[in-house]
């Protein structure tokens, strides 16, 4: 019986020992105080791509600026605020259209970002309004008589008042290359809904909306554009 208390007196001290000292080696938890809050606030930025086709392209000048509001995680009020002139040289007739316009909508970010990322893969809804003039530089005479050329016309006619509205879909990726700096790329498809036409001639091209067809209302559009992100707050 001695022999037997001692052996689970042995027993139970040496249990003791060892889960006394797990307990000391044991590592203790650290306590995160890293603040996982996100940036919200007002981007502004401006498009690349329409100084460098004013450069490239004869007879074509244009500027936007735009800006968005970040209102959820996955959800951005957006605008954009241009200007456009293009002038179009043809086989019987010369035009230029100049005007501004103004877009306005939302975009919705499908990317999911880690945290600190900001970056988007993201879809945009637009509304766009245009005010522009069209200007008939010159034109031909249409005649069915071979004998002589065709007369051209080289008496300007202005009309202006002249206004369109359309909807836009946009497809974009947004990457944040420094900090609160980004860099994107668009691509638009537009559906035009109305215009108002000059008389006897037809908008060939529209500011904000582009060119235009008669077998069709879509028109398309691009933008590469560089933005700063002002932070406002953080949730």
């Amino acid at each position: 019986m001695k022999l037997k208390h001692t052996l689970l007196f042995f027993i139970s001290f040496v249990l003791t020992s060892f889960l006394v000292a797990a307990q000391e080696e044991a590592p203790k938890t650290e306590v995160d105080t890293i603040s996982k809050a996100t940036k919200y606030g007002l981007r502004l930025g401006v498009d690349l791509a329409k100084p460098i086709r004013s450069v490239l392209e004869d007879g074509y000048t244009g500027f936007e600026v735009m800006g968005d509001f970040r209102l959820t995680k996955k959800f951005y009020l957006a605008a954009e605020l241009g200007n456009d002139k293009k002038d179009r040289f043809e086989g019987n007739l010369n035009s230029r259209a100049s005007g501004s316009y103004l877009k306005i909508g939302g975009d919705f970010n499908a990317y999911n970002n880690w945290f600190g990322l900001n970056n988007a893969i993201y879809l945009g809804l637009r509304y766009g309004l245009s005010t522009f003039k069209q200007e008939l530089l010159s034109y031909q005479i249409y005649s069915t008589d071979q004998t002589f050329p065709p007369t051209t016309i080289e008496d300007p006619i202005e009309f202006s008042g002249l206004t369109a509205h359309w909807s836009e879909l946009i497809f974009g990726v947004k990457t944040e290359v420094l900090t609160n700096l980004y860099l994107s790329i668009n691509l638009q498809l537009k559906l035009k809904v109305a215009e108002t036409k000059p008389e006897g001639f037809n908008n060939l091209y529209i500011p904000g909306f582009n060119q235009t067809n008669d077998f069709s209302e879509f028109g398309v559009g691009y933008g590469y554009t560089v933005s700063y992100l002002i932070p406002i707050f953080k949730k």
